[in-house]
């Protein structure tokens, strides 16, 4: 019954109730223009598969699994890591000041501190601020790894870069200065393939190490993954992002 009504409230929510709306506008416009009606109703069942659990499961997780955590991270070698940033929000309480990470930069952030107990090395933070009325992150971040335990003397801030490929570019130079030659580059899976390639760029060979993983790797199939879902649409967005700015990477450096 639970989820029966979660299936039913669905389509009266945002963006089940839109779909409706198309898929009725389709069915007006038949008597008036066959065609019309037919690139409606196309247009209406490719956004309504987006917004399914069960085509956004498929897709992201087909990006999240271009790669896997090392077996063995002990024997690994790496001689730092490298935490990529993804959104903070500036002028908010946390618990030993002012600013907060997103979740995504906060999950990065929790197992970066896992590895470094681990392997006792230095933590590289990557990330700017962004705009105006987000926070910097880096410094954030910073002031989190403390709280967490690791040594200020283990912590290294990178606090130019707004996107990825700066991210990369601007990492690279600590890393030289530092002499450091292999990274361990933590970010989310999703977001791994092109993190990769970026540092690839700069010629540095990461060790990736994905988290902040968001569907599993083997779904099964429930009826309520049918539903439209705000979120189901997000992650196939994400995914259609992800994509587009690794092919302009790839073709223009950037």
């Amino acid at each position: 019954m639970v989820y029966f009504l979660k299936f039913g409230a669905a389509w009266i929510l945002p963006p089940g109730i839109f779909i409706i709306l198309l898929a009725a506008l389709s069915v007006k416009l038949f008597r008036i223009d066959k065609k019309l009606s037919l690139i409606v109703l196309i247009g209406t069942a490719i956004f309504y598969l987006l917004c399914t659990s069960l085509v956004a499961e498929r897709l992201m997780g087909w990006l999240e699994k271009a790669y896997t955590p090392p077996a063995q991270i002990e024997t690994s070698g790496a001689d730092v890591i490298v935490l990529l940033g993804g959104g903070a929000i500036s002028q908010v309480p946390d618990v030993d000041g002012v600013g907060a990470l997103c979740a995504s930069p906060a999950n990065r952030l929790l197992t970066a501190v896992r590895l470094q107990k681990i392997l006792n090395v230095p933590i590289l933070v990557s990330g700017g601020q962004t705009y105006s009325d987000s926070g910097a992150e880096a410094e954030i971040s910073a002031r989190v790894l403390k709280s967490l335990g690791v040594p200020a003397d283990k912590i290294l801030t990178e606090t130019k870069s707004v996107n990825t490929t700066q991210n990369a570019r601007y990492s690279a130079e600590i890393l030289r200065d530092k002499n450091f030659t292999k990274p361990l580059l933590v970010t989310s899976a999703f977001h791994m393939k092109r993190a990769v390639l970026n540092f690839n760029l700069c010629e540095f060979e990461p060790i990736a190490y994905p988290t902040d993983f968001t569907v599993a790797h083997n779904p099964t199939f429930h009826y309520t993954k049918l539903r439209p879902r705000a979120e189901a649409l997000l992650l196939n967005v994400t995914v259609m992002q992800e994509v587009l700015r690794t092919f302009i990477t790839k073709i223009f450096g950037v």
